[in-house]
């Protein structure tokens, strides 16, 4: 007879958070198909964490768990970025056992600071307490383990989509529970009025500006690129959580290139 102590340890799973606070450069993608058949195929891909995107992709509260399972069973871990910044959003998502969770749209501190509390149980948050669900262990953690297990798997990623979260960039970086804050490149130079300009010197030095404070308190820098050949030189720049294209985007030049490729061959 099987031994349930013995099985896999059920999600989340601590290496990525691990890893990143190490240092460690880390490569990603994000799922905005809605589908775990891409999520399956990117994450055995080989790459170290995925976004499953419920603020922009296709994806439904209805659609997360699937997807979970489909990433879960390879090596690569499973970050979900809720639809907003909230108790419920919060906590369903790691209930469903969710690696980590990436947060839009935060621009204070105090935002912050109350997202965290939702994040982690008793006594570092409030979480709310539901043993039997997958994020829990299917009450296999004892209730008088269940914080220090649990609480310090989670990676929080907290996004810098405007200037006024770059100003507060520094002082969200030395928060225990922000391990890495994410620019969204689009987002952060519309809201500098510069949209889509991600070489102007202005968007440069916010770059720098949170590198800066992600290095000053011993956390990952992290950024999206559309254009994988760029991860070199944002790496040499300081980031060193690396997104690179959707399940989307992938699809999507897969099919022009085999088009092109086919009317080029056929004299089209």
């Amino acid at each position: 007879m099987l031994d349930p102590s013995a099985a896999p340890s059920i999600p989340p799973r601590p290496d990525l958070r691990r890893r990143v606070l190490a240092g460690e450069v880390t490569v990603g993608a994000f799922l905005n198909l809605g589908s775990p058949a891409s999520a399956e195929l990117v994450a055995r891909a080989g790459f170290d964490w995925v976004v499953i995107d419920l603020e922009h992709g296709m994806s439904t509260e209805a659609d997360l768990y699937p997807q979970l399972l489909a990433v879960q069973g390879t090596p690569t871990a499973a970050i979900v970025r809720v639809p907003m910044a909230g108790r419920l959003p919060v906590g369903r998502t790691l209930d469903a056992g969710a690696d980590g969770l990436m947060i839009p749209r935060l621009e204070t501190l105090a935002e912050i600071a109350e997202t965290l509390t939702w994040m982690r149980y008793p006594p570092a948050g409030v979480r709310g307490v539901a043993t039997a669900t997958r994020g829990a262990g299917y009450a296999t953690v004892p209730h008088a383990e269940l914080a220090s297990t649990v609480n310090d798997r989670v990676l929080g990623v907290f996004q810098v989509e405007s200037a006024a979260a770059v100003d507060v960039a520094d002082a969200a970086a030395a928060m225990d529970g922000v391990d890495v804050l994410f620019v969204g490149p689009a987002d952060l130079s519309h809201s500098m009025e510069i949209p889509g300009q991600v070489d102007a010197p202005a968007f440069l030095a916010m770059l720098d500006r949170v590198v800066a404070a992600c290095r000053a308190h011993g956390k990952g820098a992290g950024i999206l690129l559309q254009d994988a050949s760029a991860a070199s030189s944002i790496v040499a720049r300081g980031f060193t959580f690396i997104g690179v294209g959707s399940d989307s985007g992938y699809l999507t030049n897969g099919a022009r290139r085999t088009v092109r490729a086919a009317r080029a061959a056929l004299g089209a």
